[in-house]
């Protein structure tokens, strides 16, 4: 609970303006208990002169106020009548009250922010988190399940503890003051009834210790079950195909069989805690009215004043159903909090040092010395001791199986991971002690895969690109061969190609992803082969920019179609993480080995 209470101190100024109006609630509230004491007073007294009740000693204390409010009263009747003193009595009342209900709005208009503006900071901060996590945060995670993190965890949170936190700072200062005046009236009778209140509490209490452990299974379970639909979607097309549409709707039925009974635990324990603790308030009022009834009947306290005692213990008993609900809540999500607060204090593995060096342009080479690499969970190395040199303007391809490397190759040269041992330098400096928005500002990457946004074609092109005209996009998609779709699109620039680019074809796709690279202007090219799941049509005419994205660039190419780097400078080819030949396609050929063998069984 306490590791919320740095995300309200933006909020301190609103939090100390909702804090003062709640103790100006909480003392119209208490107030009005001791109002109500003259109201009782008229009624059980309405024959009385301006002496005192023979039965009420004086002295200090409340006898002593209950004494000198009777003289005043009593006076106020003689004088002036009982209607005019139960007019003045109930005007009191009426600005006792009124005073109390404004305190408790302006309390809540000074809370809304708060509590919106902590729930859009969990939001932000977890977008930020992350846009900062390294990629292999994401391999060992549920896309699904960092989605339901972000929407219905941080949902969570604020249903289940910022929206009750004007209940924790409100009530315990109504229960306060209510039990002040209780202790104030009869100290004995306010033993007994907190001793009532006490056993009631840790009946109750027991109830809710469980929430914070299933609140957190259930949220757990709401992430794979939207990761279910999630890989539902995505793969609809696939589910279809192999007739696996009763396969697919019971692994989401028994998951979400699963999520509904982890729910209904919760609030079977949840709602038993209303009508139980109804049921005990009830008992205690039973056993406080006996006791109290004692003690009038025996003198020790007059009837108003007892009534008066009980219309306090009641103001106690509503603010102690909101605080115990709140607490339950809170309880309920903090479970939201865990799952939330995993990911915003997830180890950033991937970060600049603190003296990390500029590096602002390429003049040399890249050199790969020694690299071995194993993801996480792996059961053998993806590189093992990978030695190559990448002069600039140069192209120098990589062939292999797949599993072979290639790919790892070209996420540890951006820094998407970090090598365990040797170095990757580039003109000298290794990546991992130079700045590392510096560094991937010197590469484009096309990858196999077009990957596109929601929005429009104009800033699908710029993307990451600040400062761009009109011309330069156009400049950039016709090198890429992509202005002409592009301008019999109905908006053109303008027109919005959907979810992934949905609305367009895979050459399509692809053209805009290299036109994007084109803009940027990198001097080092990752193009993992663009051209491998494209139509020969859409082949030539994708093959026909990146020639254009090529040139006069130093470029890492990964190859899946093997005619497509015959001109590569350099041919390294993998196998399991090493690397087993190199040269140019024509020496690889003449060597006849494991190249030779895979550019044959490509040309069957």
């Amino acid at each position: 609970m306490f590791q919320l209470l740095r995300y309200y101190a933006p909020y301190k100024k609103l939090l100390t303006l909702a804090v003062v109006c709640n103790l100006l609630m909480s003392v119209f509230m208490v107030i009005s208990i001791p109002v109500l004491q003259p109201f009782l007073q008229i009624l059980f007294n309405r024959n009385t002169s301006d002496k005192q009740s023979p039965t009420l000693p004086e002295g200090n204390g409340f006898a002593g106020f209950e004494a000198q409010s009777k003289m005043y009263f009593n006076r106020l009747i003689a004088e002036q009548g009982h209607e005019k003193a139960l007019l003045v009595v109930c005007a009191m009342l009426i600005l006792v009250f009124f005073g109390k209900n404004l305190f408790r709005y302006l309390s809540l208009y000074f809370l809304a922010p708060v509590r919106n503006g902590i729930v859009r900071d969990f939001r932000q901060k977890m977008v930020n988190k992350m846009l900062e996590l390294p990629l292999s945060f994401f391999s060992n995670e549920r896309k699904g399940d960092l989605m339901s993190r972000f929407t219905s965890d941080v949902q969570e949170i604020e249903w289940s503890i910022v929206g009750v936190m004007e209940a924790i700072v409100r009530e315990p200062i109504v229960i306060l003051g209510s039990l002040a005046f209780m202790v104030y009236i009869s100290p004995s009778l306010t033993v007994f009834v907190f001793g009532l209140l006490v056993f009631t509490a840790l009946i109750i209490g027991g109830i809710g210790r469980s929430l914070r452990k299933q609140s957190g299974e259930a949220q757990t379970r709401l992430g794979y079950i939207v990761s279910l639909v999630e890989e539902t979607l995505g793969g609809l097309r696939i589910i279809k195909g192999f007739n696996a549409e009763a396969y697919q709707r019971e692994r989401f039925a028994t998951e979400n069989k699963a999520y509904a009974r982890s729910l209904t635990r919760i609030y079977r324990r949840r709602d038993v805690a209303s009508p139980l603790s109804e049921f005990l308030g009830i008992c205690v009022v039973s056993v406080l009215l006996w006791y109290g009834a004692r003690q009038v009947f025996s003198g020790t306290l007059s009837a108003e004043t007892f009534i008066t005692f009980l219309y306090a213990f009641f103001n106690v008993i509503d603010p102690a159903k909101a605080f115990s609900s709140a607490i339950y809540s809170i309880r309920k999500g903090m479970g939201a909090v865990e799952r939330v607060q995993a990911v915003l204090e997830a180890d950033l593995v991937i970060h600049d040092k603190t003296n990390a060096l500029e590096i602002n342009g390429f003049s040399d080479k890249i050199e790969f010395k020694n690299v071995s690499f194993q993801y996480p969970n792996a059961e053998r190395p993806a590189l093992q001791e990978v030695s190559l040199s990448i002069p600039k303007g140069k192209r120098v391809a990589l062939v292999g199986a797949s599993g072979a490397g290639k790919s790892t190759i070209a996420d540890l040269l951006p820094r998407f991971y970090d090598v365990n041992s040797g170095q990757i330098t580039i003109d000298g400096k290794d990546i991992r002690d130079v700045r590392t928005r510096e560094l991937r500002a010197l590469m484009g990457i096309v990858s196999q895969e077009a990957v596109l946004f929601n929005d429009t074609v104009r800033n699908n092109i710029a993307f990451g690109t600040e400062g761009v005209s009109d011309e330069a996009i156009e400049a950039a998609a016709k090198a890429a061969n992509a202005h002409e779709f592009i301008v019999r699109m109905p908006g053109g620039y303008n027109a919005n190609i959907g979810d992934r680019g949905g609305k367009l074809s895979g050459g399509q796709r692809q053209r805009l992803t290299i036109a994007r690279a084109l803009l940027k202007n990198p001097p080092v090219l990752i193009l993992d082969e663009a051209t491998s799941a494209l139509d020969s049509e859409s082949e030539q005419l994708v093959q026909f920019a990146l020639e254009r994205l090529l040139q006069n660039r130093t470029a890492l190419v990964i190859a899946h179609r093997l005619s497509t780097v015959q001109d590569a400078d350099e041919i390294i080819v993998l196998d399991q993480g090493r690397i087993v030949e190199r040269g140019t396609h024509e020496s690889l050929m003449q060597q006849g080995q494991i190249y030779r063998k895979l550019v044959d069984l490509q040309a069957l």
